[in-house]
């Protein structure tokens, strides 16, 4: 009886909690949301100059603006690879958002072509590059030339052979989908809030997001060579626009992550809460996991593959592997896997819920009658 009323009054408390957190993770998330922008190129690089316009310098501006609107948000925190003309090796990019232990990369950029085509893109990391995308991936990795001893930093790449394909290893692919959810909103943004076109989202193996540990996306606003899209961007009112619709992404990104992964719970004494922590939150007939990675590799789930992580499980779902860690239908015993997730190097990782075998909201699960 004392052990069913300790179930019924923890489940009081977390029905408050959930109601005020939209159910985010009994979990206090102190260090702030860190976003690193990058403008693309800059000195002596000055990128494509489609109708007598610098890309370095439409980047930069929209760049700007971008960091400038999220800094008024006391959770985010803003660093930028440049901030005034000057160049910045493109392995030193990810080197900054690395040492910053970022939660996202934003390269923005402006495109160009030979034809009056127009619209914006978002990309990803991919390892093969389409026959498509190939003159683009081209142009954006011959940045290289203009470093010196760049042979040295970029391992033999070959930036002129379609086949130079950049193999990536399961701590970058981890976060193509993750990368995939963010480029997705920026692009819905344009559409929606810019009211632009968009030629939509793509995979490229692209250098500047290579070796970036976390989500990371390539943005190109538009090109600069198409007559109407270059004037579009080289004014105020088309920067603000295009700044505007990055801006809402990241932030409408980061609501998500916060959903899945937690927020500061309000109200709450922390050692109240720390304390409920080794009361068992059993909920029938749900089993909940930790989601560590989604990768296009069929790897084993064991442990070498996953930085020592044990009770490994994967998924497929389409053309993407899932992988798990830990599977317990207490939902206590879950935040403290997700923990040990996040403290291996996985900072993204989620909780997911499964019922009858099939995935639900996590939401939906803490709504069910516990045990």
């Amino acid at each position: 009886m004392q052990t069913k009323r300790k179930y019924i009054i923890v489940f009081l408390i977390l029905t408050f909690i959930t109601s005020l957190t939209s159910f985010a993770p009994l979990q206090a998330q102190q260090d702030k949301f860190v976003v690193v922008l990058d403008a693309g190129h800059g000195g002596h690089d000055s990128g494509n100059r489609g109708n007598g316009y610098k890309e370095k310098d439409i980047a930069l501006k929209i760049t700007l603006q971008v960091g400038k609107a999220l800094e008024e948000n006391k959770d985010i925190k803003i660093i930028y690879t440049r901030k005034t003309d000057v160049f910045v090796e493109l392995h030193e990019r990810a080197n900054i958002a690395n040492k910053a232990d970022a939660d996202l990369f934003v390269s923005i950029h402006c495109n160009a072509h030979s034809s009056q085509a127009f619209g914006t893109e978002t990309f990803v990391l991919g390892e093969k590059n389409t026959a498509r995308n190939f003159e683009f991936v081209k142009r954006e990795n011959e940045v290289i030339f203009l470093e010196e001893n760049y042979e040295e930093h970029y391992e033999g790449f070959d930036p002129s052979s379609p086949e130079s394909g950049i193999a990536m290893t399961i701590e970058q692919e981890v976060y193509v989908e993750q990368s995939i959810v963010l480029a997705r909103k920026i692009e819905d943004n344009f559409i929606g809030k810019a009211k632009r076109k968009s030629r939509g989202l793509k995979q490229a193996s692209l250098l500047v997001i290579r070796n970036t540990y976390m989500p990371s996306v390539l943005v190109e606003v538009g090109f600069l060579t198409n007559n109407k899209e270059g004037a579009y961007l080289s004014t105020k009112s088309g920067q603000s626009k295009m700044a505007n619709a990055i801006k809402d992404a990241i932030i409408s990104y980061k609501k998500e992550i916060d959903q899945n992964v937690g927020t500061q719970i309000i109200g709450i004494d922390k050692e109240a809460v720390e304390a409920l922590e080794d009361i068992p939150l059993v909920y029938q007939d749900v089993t909940f996991k930790v989601q560590i990675a989604a990768s296009s590799n069929d790897l084993e789930a064991k442990s070498y593959n996953f930085k020592g992580l044990t009770e490994l499980s994967k998924e497929k779902v389409g053309k993407l592997y899932k992988y798990f860690y830990g599977s317990t239908s207490d939902y206590n015993k879950v935040m403290k896997l997700q923990e040990e997730a996040k403290a291996k190097g996985y900072k993204s990782s989620f909780v997911v819920a499964y019922k009858d075998g099939k995935q639900i909201e996590v939401s939906e699960a803490l709504k069910s009658t516990t045990n």
